[in-house]
């Protein structure tokens, strides 16, 4: 077991993980040139990933789903929760000026610009505001990062696979077969999948939203399934549906930030509409 304390930041701020993504999907760039380059070049999101995969244990995820789920922190509109991601902002930081709602107004206003369902361009706004887990006093290792299912073998296509030797679960005999503690095509949805902002947004939003976006919220960052074809034997047939439009939603998440600020002024108004046709003046956390 390492040293490192749980509650450890290696990443300067989050969205240092989102720009790793981005190189890592870079069009045109192999997985080969990928994992020769990224602990290399990236020791903080390597340090941050070592702590991930030692940390996410099944006890660990099972706590906090049940410590979460309930949706038991209060009520928020969708911009005082948005509002209160902007509070991770690092003002330090010298690359960027954009706050948090600036970053999801990116990614929404580019679906629009597409002609996407207006639900999801509401998933755009919403998807990253699960990130208040750090707010709450979770440690980025539990926030964000690549997720996978716990409770069963560990593909190899997740990211920096090697450090799952340090996890305790590679002792769980049960834990380290292909099926694990689940029956085959299983469904994802009935899968524990490692905690973090994805699961948990999809939380708060399951009352509202329909199935589509739900998936784009509980998977986007499942990256082993939806990008290199993992854990297909846990799928259902539902997933294979949904699993398109998680691939719709992923690019949006890549590659919308821009240099240019979105004018909220002008845009509120879209977005006061766009929430009141969805979801309810305060929403559960």
């Amino acid at each position: 077991m390492s040293a490192t304390p749980a509650n450890a930041t290696p990443l300067h701020d989050l969205d240092q993980w989102e720009d790793f993504l981005e190189g890592r999907y870079k069009e045109g760039k192999s997985e080969t040139e990928f994992r020769q380059y990224d602990a290399e070049a990236n020791p903080g999101v390597a340090e941050f990933y070592r702590l991930n995969h030692e940390f996410q244990t099944v006890d660990y995820v099972l706590g906090k789903e049940k410590e979460y789920f309930g949706l038991t922190r209060g009520k928020k509109t969708v911009w005082e929760a948005a509002e209160f991601l902007n509070t991770l902002v690092d003002d330090s930081d010298p690359d960027t000026d954009l706050t948090q709602i600036e970053h999801l107004l990116q990614t929404s206003e580019a679906m629009r610009r597409d002609g996407q369902p207006r639900w999801m361009a509401l998933v755009g706004f919403i998807h990253d505001l699960g990130k208040c887990l750090c707010l709450y006093g979770e440690p980025q290792w539990g926030v964000v990062g690549d997720t996978f299912p716990v409770g069963c073998a560990w593909s190899n296509q997740i990211v920096f696979p090697e450090y799952f030797a340090a996890n305790p679960d590679r002792l769980v005999a049960k834990y380290q077969t292909k099926y694990g503690i689940y029956e085959p095509n299983c469904g994802l949805e009935n899968v524990h999948m490692s905690f973090g902002h994805d699961g948990y947004i999809a939380e708060v939003m399951k009352p509202y939203l329909p199935d589509e976006a739900l998936y784009m919220l509980r998977f986007h960052s499942f990256y082993a399934w939806h990008r290199h074809g993992a854990y297909t034997h846990l799928m259902n047939k539902k997933d294979e549906a949904m699993l398109e439009w998680v691939r719709k939603f992923n690019p949006y998440d890549l590659y919308s930030k821009g240099h240019t600020k979105p004018n909220m002024k002008e845009l509120k108004p879209y977005y006061d509409d766009l929430f009141a046709e969805f979801l309810p003046e305060k929403l559960d956390w």
